[in-house]
């Protein structure tokens, strides 16, 4: 049988709606008189919403001709002006800036997520002590003292890169990469420490030294195979090809997923026991239940915190540390000279701790902050990205609705190469991926900040006599001290600039060290101010 069509006189609605047969006259001039009412109504409602929109139209067309600038922010709420990306290589520090963001526009969510952090912490405790046992085994833990010093000898090799001209590459046999292709950020506290002695009795020493560094090596081991435990709680799982030599990469949103993560294995394990457990206070308005995996490994710290100082201290450690032999990542020295604190059985990680801490962000994590502009609430979405080659693809779909870009270079990096490619020299590998952001079409009116980040560490490598042009050789017989330093890193990018501004914008240069965080919310209120005044200027209205 056909199914009656959606007018059919067999349809529901309609037999529903169908005046009764015994209807009189003047309840039929009533019945429409109503339909009349409530069909006139119907249009109303119609044409109002057709004047909304034409409305807002007009309004969003406004935006560049609109002749009263305290009008603007009102225009600016509504208008498309609210997405802002954090661009740069892997480990530039713009998930740290984006804590910064976070800690000033919406500092209570820190405060809710801040418990899901001692995983990271404690990864990355762990990360570095097996860093160290690793690259100790491979020079059978001892320290020769007949190879000079290596700040010294490491050669450049002659294959320059054509990109910018600034960076030369080394051979990998000359480079002495570590697995993950990255330095001590913060070298004062070892770089006059005294190699081991060279006395007649050298033998015996390094004897002993080996042996305590195999007793360490021991009585650490259960620490260090904790390391994938940690790893796949925070990933769930998941790995990253083409991105580099590994590591734990998240994506957004891992700090709920870390404690639903928790919660699951509590229900798994049923443990009667969690519930009587001292909870870290993390936020007056968030019950926070404690992951058993993650305070095991709490207690395996406390219960090693002796042998990690006697590690962290021992001469061996910091003659290859202070011979560039042993490379560390930067946040390594941070957490290793707070372990006593870190280590602690009450630890809750402060403020200075997640700002310290490293985890990579794999895709595009958006943030969403309400930022005050003059008086007026603008809600900003922050993309935050990852910055391995791998995962620069994964960059070019947020362009189109891009309205100002913060790109962060780590100028610290000098003597530093890609983790992905050893050959490339990461400041160089900035200033081809700056070139790539300036000169690309989608974003030629986007409004563009740079962030010469990482201050702090070059001030110490400095300091501690690296010289630039052992691996930067265009850098030449230049002083070696930070302000000429930093003026020649940023006399390139302001070229790359320069070379690619058809639209002659602005670019609004910052030297910033991001886990400062006094420091780096005054530079965000300049960004944010500056960002604001170029609308302005590109709307001719100021």
């Amino acid at each position: 049988m056909r199914s009656p069509s959606l007018y059919s006189q067999d349809d529901p609605i309609t037999a529903a709606m169908k005046p009764s047969p015994t209807e009189t006259d003047s309840e039929r001039a009533v019945r429409l008189e109503a339909e009349a009412e409530a069909k006139r109504i119907s249009e109303q409602i119609d044409e109002d919403l057709r004047e909304e929109r034409e409305r807002l139209k007009k309004k969003r067309g406004d935006v560049k001709v609109c002749p009263y600038p305290p009008f603007f922010t009102h225009i600016l709420t509504a208008s498309a002006y609210r997405q802002l990306l954090l661009l740069g290589q892997a480990e530039s520090g713009k998930s740290t800036l984006q804590k910064q963001f976070q800690l000033m526009y919406k500092p209570n969510s820190l405060d809710q997520e801040r418990s899901s952090w001692t995983a990271v912490i404690y990864f990355n405790v762990v990360h570095s002590l097996k860093q160290i046992l690793n690259t100790l085994e491979q020079w059978d833990d001892v320290l020769d003292d007949d190879s000079g010093d290596i700040l010294d000898i490491n050669p450049i090799s002659s294959h320059r890169s054509k990109s910018n001209g600034i960076a030369d590459q080394p051979s990998p046999s000359t480079s002495l990469m570590d697995s993950n292709g990255a330095v001590n950020g913060s070298p004062s506290s070892i770089a006059h420490s005294e190699a081991p002695s060279t006395s007649n009795n050298v033998g015996q020493s390094k004897d002993a030294g080996a042996l305590q560094i195999a007793n360490l090596r021991r009585r650490l081991s259960p620490l260090m195979a904790a390391e994938s435990q940690l790893a796949d709680r925070l990933s769930g799982g998941i790995t990253v090809s083409g991105s580099g030599k590994g590591g734990v990469y998240v994506r957004s949103g891992w700090q709920a997923r870390t404690i639903e993560n928790a919660l699951t294995k509590i229900k798994q394990t049923k443990r009667p026991s969690i519930a009587n457990e001292k909870k870290p206070r993390v936020s007056e308005s968030q019950d926070f239940t404690p992951d058993p995996m993650v305070q095991e490994i709490g207690r395996m710290l406390e219960a090693c915190e002796e042998d990690i100082h006697e590690l962290w201290s021992n001469q061996t450690v910091k003659g290859m540390i202070a011979k560039r032999r042993l490379k560390l990542d930067e946040w390594s020295e941070f957490f290793l000279r707070h372990i006593s604190r870190v280590a602690s059985p009450d630890y809750v990680p402060t403020t200075d701790d997640i700002l310290h801490a490293r985890i990579q962000t794999m895709g595009v994590a958006e943030h969403i902050f309400d930022v005050n502009i003059h008086g007026k609430l603008v809600t900003w979405h922050l993309f935050d990205v990852g910055g391995a080659r791998g995962q620069r693809h994964s960059w070019v779909p947020y362009f189109d609705d891009a309205n100002a870009i913060i790109f962060v270079a780590p100028v610290s990096a000098f003597d530093q190469y890609l983790e992905e490619d050893p050959r490339v020299n990461r400041i160089d590998d900035s200033l081809q991926l700056f070139t790539q952001v300036c000169s690309n079409a989608l974003l030629k009116s986007v409004h563009l900040v740079l962030f010469l980040n990482k201050t702090d560490l070059l001030k110490a490598k400095l300091d501690n006599g690296l010289k630039v042009r052992k691996y930067i050789t265009s850098f030449g017989e230049r002083s070696n001290d930070y302000e000429t330093v930093v003026q020649y890193f940023r006399a390139h990018f302001l070229q790359v600039h320069r070379r690619n501004n058809e639209n002659r914008r602005v670019l609004y240069t910052h030297f910033t060290s991001v886990v400062d965080t006094k420091a780096t919310q005054r530079i965000i209120g300049n960004v944010r101010d500056s960002i604001f005044r170029g609308y302005l200027q590109s709307a001719a209205l100021v």
